[in-house]
């Protein structure tokens, strides 16, 4: 999975997301994260037949939303909506509680039958990531919320002890995260954005990340983080931002 990929959240079916995955593929991005929630999977798919890029090279991600038709089905429309024969990866997209976890073995059939090269989960935390693990076929990857300011380091410790990938969503808040003081002035001190900084401390945390933007400008400059590095100090005070406590956790709060 590449490190670095375009997040198509809350980005309009049709033009808006088209050329969004243009914009970052023409910008060397060769991974894209969509979801069936989104509405937009058609648009992603047309955006990846126009760039004309081999299938192999391009890293694509598609989620289960537990509330609708089981996964199987489910995967069968997203690939026929993205144009594809398999995705990169397919996770479950909330843990909606007994339905997630009774659609997890239909995911990993999936993947047996190659439409789903992974599979994993996202919004997981340990106590239910626990759960799969347990018997030797746990997730690829858990995709949450993750940043100097979600730095759930419980979460990311356990799931670096069971080969768990786990994947950075909303890494700049939304654009909450690009005022902070302390962003902007490791940012001044190095040159760079502040949202770069930002993408930067996740790769350094060896976490693979998914910004969302639909500026053309913007999704160049967000790609443009593999040639910097932060200081043992610019870390330390980007952890320190921190609002979870180093949970375990995946959400803060119930969301169902």
């Amino acid at each position: 999975m590449p490190a670095l990929g375009l997040g198509v959240w809350q980005m309009a079916e049709g033009r808006e997301t088209e050329q969004a995955v243009e914009w970052a593929l023409d910008a060397g991005y060769r991974h894209v994260d969509t979801a069936t929630m989104y509405r937009n999977e058609r648009s992603v798919g047309a955006a990846l037949a126009r760039s004309g890029l081999p299938r192999e090279d391009v890293f694509v991600t598609t989620k289960w939303l537990p509330m609708m038709r089981g996964p199987e089905s489910e995967l069968a429309r997203s690939l026929e909506r993205l144009g594809l024969g398999y995705v990169d990866l397919y996770l479950i997209h909330w843990p909606v509680p007994l339905r997630a976890a009774h659609g997890w073995p239909d995911l990993l059939e999936l993947r047996e039958q190659g439409l789903a090269r992974a599979v994993g989960v996202s919004n997981y935390g340990v106590d239910r990531l626990e759960r799969l693990v347990a018997d030797g076929r746990g997730p690829a990857v858990d995709q949450v919320l993750f940043s100097p300011f979600h730095f759930r380091r419980g979460l990311l410790e356990f799931c670096d002890r069971h080969g768990i990938v786990l994947e950075a969503y909303s890494p700049l808040g939304t654009g909450r995260h690009l005022t902070s003081d302390t962003v902007r002035g490791i940012a001044d001190s190095l040159g760079r954005t502040p949202a770069q900084v930002l993408l930067r401390w996740c790769l350094e945390r060896d976490v693979p990340v998914i910004p969302k933007s639909a500026h053309r400008e913007r999704i160049a400059e967000n790609g443009r983080v593999f040639d910097f590095a932060l200081s043992d100090d610019d870390l330390e005070r980007l952890d320190r931002l921190d609002r979870t406590g180093g949970t375990d956790g995946a959400l803060e709060r119930k969301w169902w």
